[in-house]
């Protein structure tokens, strides 16, 4: 069972039992209900701390843990019109679905092969929890810090990026997901076109969107981005910024060659455009990553996006945006007003993690897994379903799959999970029509990789039963 629906069942349990008895009523011991139910004092312990938050239970350090007063019953809800906020709202839409998607967890028995966070045998739980408990007992560690971040991991990520960047172009962000948003408005007006990779990432796809900006693609093939037809796109469309993923690319993990790199560069230079570089995967090689896009650029052109979530842990958010000139001091004044800043814990947590011997130690350990999942992945869909065609990526989290001629990937997407498997299907990532059907197959996330081996299996059921039901 996974750690948050251990914790449901045991607090529906103890819900349960709380109502049946009296205000005032002790529970079992924490030591009885671990014996009884037979789960971990943790499970417990937090399956009781949220009964308490609904003010269900009372903890008394040293009695126990009893039955609080009832509340008084609340008065049946009058229906209600809310109408009128469609007229308030007007046209404009905010889509969470293809975000959202990556982030609901699959049920209980499902192998998952979509999203892009590592499980937690790869996080390094324990060094993150000594790093917070050291960052807990710095005498600052709840105080306001600097609008632009802490020095130290200001510095941190500039040494990090290399080039000529300094520790006054970092600006510390809650995450990458946060930092897109920020760069897309700190560069562009509701309504701009913003010129991004074919496909691309779901997320920025989705912030642009919200943003009321107009997303126009560019194709990528097995080099990166193409620079001829970016340059005709900025020609036609007069953007003034291109987003992309140089390093190991979400969803195709192509890495932008050295060519291109200079050639996409001098073609942004020619259109007076920024090139906003989301940099979210550096941590995730498997061979090594060239120097970032801002490592080059002397004229502060590129807006770079690093973070430290894929590598560590979904809830460290904790990223950066680097800049230089105007662009910078704007995008200081958008997190101000939209955030004002990171937590000071979060960010003196991450400082300690990084510069502690641990990091390397987890870098190391995560770059020999995912080169161990790669390759089992690969050599599963070898064994199992040879007409699927593949790059082995260099680095990343994903496998970027094109299938036969005729299979829809969304159909194939929800057939697999009906077989118990999660991938992504690959249309979601096109900001325009696709060029052919497409899955990502994620080989991060599952806990071994035997796992993964039977989600190729289940997938090639699920293709199987695809392939009898079309041609009935």
């Amino acid at each position: 069972m996974q750690k948050d629906s251990s914790i449901a069942a045991v607090a529906d349990l103890l819900r349960a039992e709380a109502v049946r008895r009296r205000p005032g009523d002790r529970l079992p011991s924490s030591r009885a209900l671990v014996a009884r139910l037979g789960v971990s004092p943790v499970t417990v312990s937090r399956a009781l701390a949220r009964l308490a938050a609904e003010g269900l239970v009372v903890t008394r350090p040293g009695s126990g843990t009893f039955v609080a007063e009832r509340a008084r019953a609340a008065r049946p809800r009058r229906p209600v019109d809310h109408g009128w906020q469609a007229v308030a709202l007007g046209d404009r839409a905010v889509d969470p679905g293809g975000v959202a998607a990556l982030l609901t967890p699959p049920s209980e028995g499902v192998i998952a092969m979509g999203g892009g966070y590592l499980p937690a045998s790869l996080q390094p739980l324990r060094a993150l929890a000594a790093a917070a408990a050291r960052a807990a007992r710095r005498p600052d560690a709840w105080d306001r810090p600097p609008p632009a971040g802490i020095d130290g991991l200001r510095a941190w990520f500039a040494r990090t990026v290399g080039g000529e960047v300094a520790p006054a172009d970092v600006l510390v962000t809650g995450g990458g997901q946060q930092a897109i948003g920020i760069a897309l408005r700190a560069v562009l007006p509701p309504g701009a076109p913003l010129l991004v990779e074919s496909p691309t990432y779901q997320g920025v796809l989705s912030v642009a969107r919200a943003a009321g900006l107009h997303t126009v693609p560019v194709p990528v093939d097995g080099s990166g981005v193409r620079p001829d037809l970016l340059a005709d796109a900025f020609a036609m469309t007069g953007a003034r910024a291109f987003y992309c993923q140089p390093t190991f690319h979400n969803p195709t993990g192509t890495v932008l060659t050295p060519e291109r790199r200079e050639q996409v560069l001098s073609v942004a230079r020619a259109a007076g455009a920024f090139v906003i570089e989301d940099d979210f995967a550096r941590h995730l090689a498997i061979d090594p990553a060239p120097p970032p896009l801002v490592g080059d650029d002397p004229d502060g052109r590129v807006v770079h996006i690093s973070s430290l979530t894929k590598v560590v842990a979904p809830s460290l958010r904790i990223g950066a945006l680097i800049a230089r000139g105007p662009v910078a001091e704007r995008l200081r004044a958008l997190q101000v007003v939209d955030s004002f800043f990171p937590s000071r814990h979060l960010q003196e947590t991450a400082l300690e993690l990084v510069s502690s011997p641990a990091w390397e130690r987890h870098r190391r350990a995560v770059r020999v897994a995912l080169r161990e999942r790669r390759d089992a992945v690969a050599a599963a869909l070898a064994r199992e379903l040879p007409d699927l065609a593949f790059e082995l990526p260099r680095g990343g989290q994903h496998l970027w799959v094109r299938l036969p001629e005729g299979v829809d990937d969304v159909a194939l997407a929800d057939a697999a999970l009906r077989e118990g498997v999660a991938v992504n299907a690959g249309r979601p990532y096109f900001p325009a029509e696709p060029d052919g059907a497409h899955l990502r197959i994620g080989y991060s996330r599952v806990a071994s990789v035997a796992e993964l081996a039977e989600g190729v299996r289940r997938l090639a059921r699920a293709l199987e039963g695809y392939s009898l039901d079309a041609r009935r």
